[in-house]
């Protein structure tokens, strides 16, 4: 048998995160650890999906409805029985993953048929803020390679523009967060190409890919809040050009490494992401991320604290998280 912990743990934010339609001070996540008869533990975090109305409490609530059944057949297969794609199955997802690597001393990189893991370029997100903190935030990351910028429907090209004079080097990704429209879109694109933008992500709400068909623009897009698991696949084709894997979003590693090879098959270029959240909630990630083109895992560079042996941020890289993390 296995015994299940499922705490709920606030990470408060070094300044205010603001992006279209909300602003974070504190980051909440359940941390979920699962311990066998002979000492061996898995741990597995989630922050949850907000925006489909996911809290701490409802994904602690449903750790807890399948605690006796994971506790009896922990199986990563059957957790896609037992619960929706979202954090809490993420969470419970992740911890097995840990807890399979320590009982056999076989790493999650080569459980999952990697030849092994390398440091990786991540973005460093900007969120929203007025121009003289936008322009103090931007020269703080102006040796970073990789910045990615939040906009809403009022602001965005002033945004990239003072960036750029900032950091005239950096490559860019710009995430509107559903707050544009195809119009919008259309307009902003060869502009936006023209300032070294990369990838536009989630230009228009979710649900409204259709108005996507047809689109040319300079610039690919990448789906984030319209890319859940596999099944979201079909609706995204021809519409958008990259999608956004993130494990609160998948159900955990298990979809998301799934979501990965099928999307990849369907021609789409693959971006992982993060919800914020810990070291914890970055190390499965970053098993994802080997396969991606964009890597935006920066989540605890956006805290005040972290867990014991964190993972490492150095000169635009994040490194592999340490065993004694995760995996």
């Amino acid at each position: 048998m296995i015994g299940i912990d499922c705490a709920i743990e606030h990470w408060a934010l070094i300044e205010p995160f603001e992006i279209a339609g909300q602003v974070l001070h504190t980051q909440s996540v359940v941390h979920v650890t699962l311990r066998d008869g002979t000492g061996h533990a898995g741990h597995g975090e989630a922050a949850g999906i907000d925006y489909d109305g996911e809290t701490p409490e409802s994904m602690q609530a449903q750790v807890e409805a399948v605690a006796e059944r994971v506790a009896a057949r922990p199986d990563r297969a059957a957790l896609a029985d037992w619960l929706p794609h979202g954090g809490a199955r993420n969470a419970l997802d992740c911890a097995l993953w840990d807890l399979a690597a320590k009982q056999r001393g076989v790493p999650a990189w080569r459980s999952a048929g990697l030849d092994g893991w390398q440091p990786l370029v991540t973005a460093y997100t900007i969120g929203l803020c007025d121009e003289d903190e936008l322009r103090r935030r931007a020269r703080a990351m102006r040796d970073w390679p990789l910045l990615k910028l939040k906009a809403d429907a009022e602001r965005h090209l002033d945004i990239v523009r003072l960036v750029r004079e900032e950091c005239p080097t950096a490559r860019l990704l710009v995430d509107a967060n559903q707050a544009w429209t195809r119009g919008q879109l259309d307009t902003l694109a060869p502009a936006l190409a023209a300032l070294g933008v990369e990838l536009i992500e989630q230009p228009l709400a979710r649900g409204a890919e259709h108005e996507l068909a047809g689109y040319r623009g300079p610039v690919p897009l990448a789906a984030d809040e319209s890319c859940m698991d596999r099944r979201s696949l079909p609706a995204l084709v021809g519409r958008y050009q990259c999608v956004n894997i993130k494990l609160d979003k998948t159900g955990g590693l298990s979809e998301a490494l799934a979501l990965a090879h099928e999307a990849r098959r369907l021609g789409f270029k693959l971006m992982v992401g993060n919800m914020c959240g810990s070291s914890l909630a970055m190390a499965p990630a970053f098993l994802v991320a080997q396969a991606c083109d964009w890597v935006d895992l920066d989540g605890p560079m956006l805290q005040r604290e972290d867990r014991a042996a964190p993972m490492r941020y150095a000169d635009g890289l994040v490194h592999p998280p340490a065993p004694a993390l995760w995996g």
